[in-house]
């Protein structure tokens, strides 16, 4: 009876990893005969690129495909973002997101697909537009691995949420859908899955990391005022440029004298305008900064110094109150521990151990966060976009890949949505898996 029992066991193990190795090979089988097929529609994608909040037709695209599929879709979320909904059965709800916008960068790969597109912005400039980010490839991916889901309902069980979300680029995307009530209109999911290529990663490759992987984004627009005059008379004036000069080597005293070495945290000031010509001295002068972070605790010291400093600096000179706008914007991604263990280990088995590598943490942003502070289990993993032979060829000789957002960034797409493709549907396979048999 104890010998019988014995062998059930192992019978049952063997069945378990033989299903489990199974649908890993049936994920890759299916990637490898539908891959030229993805290719294409990326090289659509990544022709037609849109700014952010403008992503009409790439969701309409998006919104075709996943009807397509049998998915209840919706569309106009948050703006042009999209949610289509697979059920199958009862059992967890998981969410995968794609971020649908382009950047207002001009292409130059002279890639024969290119983006060409033109528009005019915000600002009434105009601009070209380009996937300089490799959204293109996000939703591409996206598709293809619901097209797998939809096709191999005998492999999961229950609810897959696919969002297309719009607007990554501004950091306003997802606060902008879940202020339209994602959580409370659609499932709320159990988990929330996400993907970012990386312009440093060789293809074939993942990229993960637990806990914190990319920074708080926040920004300043700070308006120092003074006293104009004649440039040869600056002794009757309040000079706002010479204030500015003081106080942006004033504000690298915070990160390297007032936050602890061991805490990540950056202030750059990106942008400084002030003057018209050579002998006036102007007004005002207005500087423009980003501010980097990831605990909340140095995030609120590093507000709340940088508009003590601009206040001192102005009382210094006895100049006017300046003007400060402080925008606290995308909160930083912390993917959850748990989650990214349970995973790595399916990475692994689909993709060889040796293509999974852990990440560096990144002062880099990204609004997938937003999902994680709304209380759901995230994790948002690095996908390879490089050609290990043009890696190699950069690295010999000397010369530094482009990098996103860079005109001249390009992934190999091909390659990269195969393991795209294989890596996240293998992750959804495992989180919707069967409960097993008694």
């Amino acid at each position: 009876m104890f010998k019988r029992m014995i062998m059930a066991v192992l019978l049952l193990t063997v069945a378990v990893t033989t299903a489990s190795t199974a649908n890993a090979e049936d994920v890759k089988t299916w990637t490898d005969a539908h891959v030229d097929e993805l290719v294409a529609l990326y090289k659509q994608f990544h022709a037609h690129p849109e700014l952010s909040f403008e992503e009409q037709e790439t969701a309409a695209k998006l919104a075709q495909e996943l009807k397509a599929l049998g998915a209840e879709v919706e569309t106009g979320v948050g703006g042009h973002g999209i949610v289509a909904i697979l059920k199958n059965g009862k059992g967890p709800t998981v969410m995968l997101r794609a971020d649908l916008d382009g950047l207002p960068v001009t292409e130059a790969t002279e890639l024969p697909y290119a983006s060409k597109v033109k528009t005019t912005n915000e600002n009434g400039e105009q601009v070209g537009v380009m996937h300089a980010c490799g959204h293109d490839i996000h939703i591409t991916n996206f598709i293809g691995v619901a097209r797998y889901m939809a096709a191999h309902r005998d492999q999961w069980q229950g609810t897959l949420v696919m969002i297309g979300q719009p607007a990554e680029e501004k950091g306003a995307g997802a606060k902008a859908m879940l202020d339209d009530g994602l959580f409370k209109h659609f499932p709320r999911p159990d988990y929330a899955m996400a993907l970012h290529v990386d312009s440093f990663l060789e293809t074939g490759k993942v990229g993960y990391r637990a806990g914190f992987s990319l920074a708080n984004v926040d920004s300043c627009d700070i308006t120092v005022r003074g006293r104009g005059g004649h440039g040869s008379y600056p002794q009757g004036t309040i000079d706002p440029i010479v204030l500015a000069a003081y106080l942006i080597v004033d504000l690298q005293t915070i990160v390297s004298r007032e936050i602890a070495p061991l805490e990540p945290a950056v202030i750059t000031v990106g942008s400084i305008h002030g003057g018209t010509k050579h002998n006036i001295i102007p007004d005002s002068c207005h500087l423009q900064l980003t501010i980097r972070s990831y605990s909340e605790t140095v995030r609120a010291h590093l507000k709340e110094a940088i508009i003590r400093k601009t206040q001192a600096v102005a009382k210094s000179f006895r100049a006017p109150e300046p003007v400060i706008k402080y925008d606290m914007g995308t909160p930083s991604l912390f993917n959850n521990e748990r989650l990214v263990d349970r995973i790595v280990p399916v990475f692994q088995q689909a993709l060889g151990a040796e293509n999974v590598l852990e990440s560096a943490r990144s002062m880099g942003g990204e609004d997938f966060s937003r999902y994680g502070r709304a209380g759901i289990p995230i994790m948002m993993f690095r996908l390879g976009s490089i050609d290990p032979a043009r890696m190699a060829e950069a690295k010999s000789a000397g010369r530094p890949l482009p990098s996103l957002h860079s005109a001249q960034y390009y992934p190999e797409p091909k390659e990269t949505l195969r393991t795209g493709v294989t890596a996240m549907t293998s992750a959804l396979l495992e989180l919707l898996k069967q409960p097993k048999t008694p």
